[in-house]
């Protein structure tokens, strides 16, 4: 066992893999809008694993993007990850996305109040504020579905972020620099999610373990409108694509 980790994020239009052990990230790629092609997350996972010299079998584990986010690209993402631990054996932790894209921004800002906002449509963002220390992460709040202006009433008077990131931020810009006085960051300009996600996977606060791998999904967030429509018209949930049909 090589003891590197598989890092996996597709919750937003930059889908990225990396492979890595803690702050020591030995490949990593990602493509915007190759989170909605499942053989292109699978050509960068191949990637990743050649150029850090690792097999699937070797891993310690898969760490993937818990979201929220793209629900068409969190399923694809959980698929790939679900479908490698299982075929391997190979354990999986899943870190929120959001918390990901927090934690770029805190390789520069240190431990202070960061919020990430992914854009939800309809007016919302899934937002989030941490505080990420060197040895643990701090929730102040959760991910949730809100407006910019709701999170901002959800968090502690006196943990006023120093900095939104994210898309959502993009989006509603106007209301994040009527809350924090700075203007927001994009992805962009943020490490790849899945390097951060290395980094994230054995501290403290930051992980969800999945302890049933066969019934483990992400954090959607809210489902996709095409997935309410299917699911109303057959009367039961959409199927898992990382399970064999039958």
């Amino acid at each position: 066992m090589s003891g590197h980790w598989l890092a996996i994020d597709t919750a937003t239009d930059i889908a990225s893999v990396a492979v890595g052990n803690g702050a020591t990230v030995l490949a990593g790629a990602h493509a915007p809008e190759s989170r909605r092609h499942a053989a292109e997350i699978l050509r960068l996972v191949d990637f990743v694993l050649s150029r850090a010299g690792d097999r699937p079998a070797d891993l310690q584990g898969i760490v993937v993007g818990d979201g929220p986010g793209s629900f068409t690209g969190l399923r694809i993402g959980w698929a790939t990850a679900k479908g490698l631990a299982q075929e391997k054996g190979l354990e999986v932790r899943a870190v929120p996305s959001l918390l990901a894209a927090a934690a770029g921004a805190a390789l520069r800002l240190g431990a202070v109040p960061i919020a990430a906002c992914f854009d939800a449509l309809r007016g919302q963002v899934y937002g989030a504020v941490y505080v990420i220390h060197a040895d643990r992460v701090e929730t102040l709040v959760a991910p949730a579905v809100v407006t910019v202006a709701d999170l901002a009433r959800l968090t502690p008077t006196t943990a006023r972020p120093q900095l939104v990131v994210g898309d959502g931020a993009v989006r509603y810009a106007e209301d994040v620099k009527a809350w924090v006085s700075a203007a927001p960051v994009p992805l962009e300009q943020l490490p790849p999610a899945a390097t951060m996600l290395l980094g994230l996977v054995e501290r403290a606060g930051a992980t969800r373990p999945i302890d049933d791998l066969a019934t483990a999904v992400p954090v959607y967030g809210r489902p996709a409108e095409a997935q309410a429509r299917w699911e109303a018209r057959h009367g039961r949930p959409l199927p898992d694509p990382s399970r064999p049909a039958g």
